[in-house]
């Protein structure tokens, strides 16, 4: 097999992988206060949150590549201070990648907290049982579903993910050329074989993740209505 397929494709999984778990750490405590609070914010928290959603990927793209360019100050104190550059590298698509993906991860989330009975929530506080405890113990093991579907959209919407890792990663090999990019990069060369080679495998995987997901829920279901 081709060692530039197999490096694009680690890197492609390797890059929703990260990504899929900084969201699921930062999802949870945001979708859990906005499940849950009345705070006059919670509407602006929520059109940001879900902007990627509608916002072309080149604007988000364009708009992390100027702000974390060297010649800007947060780019110029990421680099002076931490020698951390955000452009054209594998740390900053992975920044894109989350801030792209956001939605993807929270929405299932918020859903999956409100979708757990109120009285439970309410037994534990009765109870004495902290927030946090209460989090661990009680709501993220009923919402199984909910978690399981953010992880899995966010993934695969990682793994298609081009616009925003375009701009702000290019295309270098081995660093931040992903799946879609290369595609998008051989279809130009008129290299239909290899542009097959990466769709096909990009589809099936896609595919798998949503069927096993499809599965798993349908057993859920079936299980609370035991």
């Amino acid at each position: 097999m081709n060692p530039d397929f197999t490096q694009t494709m680690i890197l492609t999984f390797q890059v929703a992988a990260i990504t899929t778990i900084i969201l699921l750490v930062l999802g949870i405590p945001l979708s859990y206060w906005l499940a849950y609070t009345n705070n006059r914010s919670k509407t602006v928290v929520e059109t940001l949150v879900s902007m990627p959603l509608v916002l072309p990927p080149t604007v988000l793209g364009f708009y992390l590549l100027v702000f974390f360019s060297p010649v800007n100050p947060v780019g110029g104190f990421l680099d002076s201070w931490f020698n951390l550059r955000l452009v054209f590298s594998f740390e900053g698509i992975i920044v894109g990648s989350v801030l792209f993906s956001l939605p993807f991860m929270i929405h299932p989330l918020q859903s999956g907290f409100g979708a757990v009975p109120a009285t439970l929530r309410e037994a534990a506080a009765t109870l004495g049982i902290s927030r946090v405890k209460t989090l661990f113990t009680i709501l993220l093991p009923n919402m199984k579903p909910g978690i399981l579907a953010g992880c899995v959209l966010s993934f695969a919407h990682t793994v298609g993910e081009f616009g925003v890792v375009l701009m702000v990663g290019g295309n270098i090999p081995g660093v931040t050329r992903m799946a879609s990019i290369a595609i998008y990069d051989r279809v130009e060369a008129l290299d239909y074989a290899t542009a097959h080679q990466y769709a096909f495998v990009l589809f099936a995987i896609t595919f798998a993740i949503l069927l096993l997901v499809y599965m798993v829920n349908r057993r859920f279901a079936r299980m609370e209505l035991t």
